[in-house]
């Protein structure tokens, strides 16, 4: 029996997750996430999300215990830990590595001014051709909050970093980060290869705040004897692999290269593809950060492509037009229709602003309805097909960036469930679709076995990983779905 074991923790903001994975079998073995219930988010005033960093801690902490219990691990048999985490948070500590305050969280609006007019003052062509991205609310911009109106506290800064740089700390007692990270903080200048010095000076920043840069995948520090005591981990357990959840998403569903995607479809759906070249969207309706095995010398970008309004409007369909019956009976329903569903097409931003649409409020509208054609069956085929062409919709963008997209990975969860759905986005997008079993602790596990060269690479690594199911696109029916598609895109014109 291996004694040998990857540790992966993900951070979210509703739970810290923990999985330990056999690094021979590249199975999971255990796996826990606390607290239970969603954690707290504190919101002060309207608009402000926060969390207190040492509550992830804690919560890692007990998801760690659970897990080397169940799975009877000593601390010297985990020979790597990898950490996925919550994107765009800040947290800062001072020169003894405590917390200055709370972290302010990836969904806190507070700094979007301050993002806002570092675009109008440096300009797009300076912010999009070096960050990738406007300064928007990433964390460069909270930390600009934090030094205008809490100058007290920023005055003891020692470090910045985001929540997984904070746990690979606790860890370690080392601060250090990552260019992928830095970049979805908006600190990377991808033109130069270096820190964005042109906005930490536009800001005010001294750049010595910024911690040490270490590779996506190396021995990027080791635990110590400190963390060992409090964790039962082993001291000098070296930590080799970190990136934030959407890119860490990604590598857990094996995605390395140009052209292939990484999707999910929960309440909000999201399109993540890689891309071979440095390039933008002009209008900045997609972000772009490094992906996880970006380096100087070969480039690998991740385009994130988020809407809002996905799985959140397929479950108010579901609880307002089919609520006695079943998601399965529902998807069932959908499926008696034919594509196009007769006529029917469904809008489906009713979730609040769209960065894809520029960041535009259209809501949610159903067109086309003929009372004496069309039943409930039309309804929920239509809602579905609208989020699909959603999706097909922000995937033109990375296409016109230069993205040929192929393959589709994602997980077998959430919309994803639904054939019709799968069936219409292989259809639409021409692209062939893998269903995996995976999640992000696992990833993040299996990442650290890259970074310790337990694994010589990702294909290694991911060799063991599930495929559940390849939806191939239907050539036969290929028109339909584009017509149905086009006329998706006229009467969204016409909102925008």
């Amino acid at each position: 029996m291996s004694n040998r074991y990857l540790l992966g923790f993900d951070v979210g903001s509703s739970s810290v997750k923990a999985s330990l994975v056999n690094a021979d079998t590249g199975k999971c073995v255990a796996t826990a996430f606390y607290p239970e219930k969603e954690a707290p988010i504190m919101a002060v005033k309207a608009g402000w999300a926060e969390q207190d960093p040492q509550m992830w801690w804690d919560n890692a902490k007990l998801s760690l215990k659970k897990i080397m219990a169940d799975a009877q691990v000593k601390g010297e048999d985990i020979k790597a830990i990898g950490i996925s985490y919550q994107m765009h948070g800040l947290v800062c500590v001072d020169k003894n590595l405590q917390a200055l305050r709370p972290s302010i969280i990836w969904c806190d609006s507070r700094a979007v001014p301050y993002g806002e007019k570092a675009f109008r003052d440096l300009g797009a062509e300076q912010c999009l051709g070096h960050l990738l991205n406007s300064p928007g609310n990433f964390t460069a911009a909270k930390l600009a909050w934090v030094k205008e109106n809490e100058p007290d506290i920023y005055e003891k800064i020692y470090k910045v970093m985001l929540p997984g740089d904070y746990i690979a700390m606790r860890l370690s007692g080392v601060a250090n980060t990552t260019v992928s990270g830095l970049s979805e903080g908006m600190l990377w200048d991808f033109k130069n290869n270096r820190v964005a010095d042109f906005l930490t000076k536009y800001y005010g920043f001294d750049e010595s705040i910024i911690s040490d840069i270490v590779p996506t995948f190396s021995i990027q520090s080791e635990v110590s004897a400190e963390a060992a005591a409090e964790t039962g981990l082993e001291a000098g357990t070296p930590i080799t692999y970190r990136a934030g959840d959407q890119p860490n998403n990604a590598l857990s569903l094996n995605v390395f290269n140009p052209g292939e995607i990484a999707s999910t479809a929960g309440t909000s759906g999201v399109v993540y593809g890689v891309l071979g070249n440095v390039n933008y969207d002009k209008k900045s309706r997609v972000n772009t950060f490094a992906h996880v095995n970006h380096t100087e010398e070969q480039t690998r970008l991740g385009v994130l492509l988020c809407i809002n309004g996905t799985g959140i409007l397929n479950a108010w369909v579901h609880r307002n037009i089919t609520p006695e019956v079943g998601y399965a009976e529902m998807n069932d329903l959908a499926a008696t229709v034919p594509i196009g569903s007769e006529g029917v097409t469904v809008i489906p931003f009713g979730n609040g602003a769209e960065r894809v649409l520029e960041n535009k409020e259209i809501g949610c509208s159903f067109n086309g309805v003929n009372f004496n054609k069309h039943n409930r069956a039309h309804l929920v085929r239509a809602a579905q097909e609208g989020i699909v062409f959603s999706f097909c919709y922000g995937m033109e963008i990375m296409q016109q960036m230069g993205m040929d997209i192929h393959k589709i990975h994602a997980g077998k969860a959430n919309m994803f469930l639904s054939p019709l759905f799968r069936d219409t986005l292989a259809g639409v997008s021409g692209a062939t679709i893998e269903l995996y079993d995976t999640d992000g602790s696992v990833g993040a596990a299996k990442g650290a076995g890259i970074g310790a060269g337990i694994y010589k690479d990702n294909n290694e690594a991911f060799a063991s990983l599930d495929k559940l199911q390849v939806i191939e696109p239907d050539e036969a029916h290929r028109a339909e779905y584009l017509a149905a598609y086009a006329r998706w895109k006229d009467i969204l014109k016409n909102n925008i």
